[in-house]
């Protein structure tokens, strides 16, 4: 997670304890968690904590920027894993950046990444080819900054498309870098939603850098993804 030696064990177990935390709390995999709890209609919304209103303020905001192809309520179920990931990656940031400027935290292909590396240089972030998981199409150099992706090679079509309801085939997997992972991270959702508009949706925004790969294996990215590849 560092190359810092002074970084002690218990440090680290500290935002793996967070992450457990997290997802005892968020998953929707986990019958006694939180939100599916929500789901069964067992917790009333006057009983949301701050920190459920603080993911959920992030959800609205992201459906408005998207033009509502990011939703967490899908059917009456709630499910924030487009948010909670991200989020829950920045927060991990937190508490190892109390102990460290030069860190790499990554949790289910999303990554934020702090300082340098072990040899003092950029992080080198591989972006796997979706048809070939032993294979990389891209490696991108960050430093201070986040990438995350979505897409269907690890949890199949788990990604719908909530403005016309339905299941799009027309990308596999899209990456967003931005300076920071809750940004990346319900970027890359909403982007990969839209199908193949996504990249170019991902284009007209400040600070965004996107590469998609579609079903017919054609590599796409904005025009500013290439200085990425150039520091690598």
């Amino acid at each position: 997670m560092t190359p810092d030696e002074l970084v002690l064990r218990e440090n680290i177990e500290e935002v793996f304890a967070f992450f457990t935390y997290v997802d005892k709390t968020y998953s929707p995999f986990i019958e006694s968690s939180l939100v599916s709890r929500i789901n069964r209609g067992e917790v009333d919304e006057l009983e949301y904590s701050n920190e459920l209103h603080e993911i959920l303020a992030v959800a609205r905001q992201t459906k408005h920027e998207t033009n509502g192809y990011f939703d967490v309520w899908h059917k009456g179920d709630f499910d924030p894993s487009g948010i909670v990931k991200g989020w829950a990656i920045a927060k991990a940031a937190k508490i190892i950046g109390r102990y460290t400027n030069d860190f790499y935290i990554e949790a289910g292909g999303d990554i934020q990444v702090g300082g340098v590396n072990e040899e003092g240089g950029p992080w080198q972030i591989g972006i796997r080819n979706p048809f070939d998981r032993h294979q990389n199409i891209k490696v991108v150099a960050l430093k201070n900054s986040a990438i995350a992706t979505s897409g269907t090679a690890i949890r199949g079509q788990h990604i719908y498309d909530p403005v016309n309801n339905k299941k799009l085939n027309e990308i596999v997997s899209i990456s967003v870098i931005a300076s920071n992972i809750i940004d990346a991270d319900r970027m890359a959702t909403a982007a990969f939603a839209m199908g193949v508009k996504g990249i170019y949706f991902i284009e007209q925004l400040d600070g965004y850098e996107a590469c998609a790969v579609t079903s017919d294996k054609t590599t796409i990215t904005t025009t500013g993804w290439q200085k990425y590849e150039e520091n690598e």
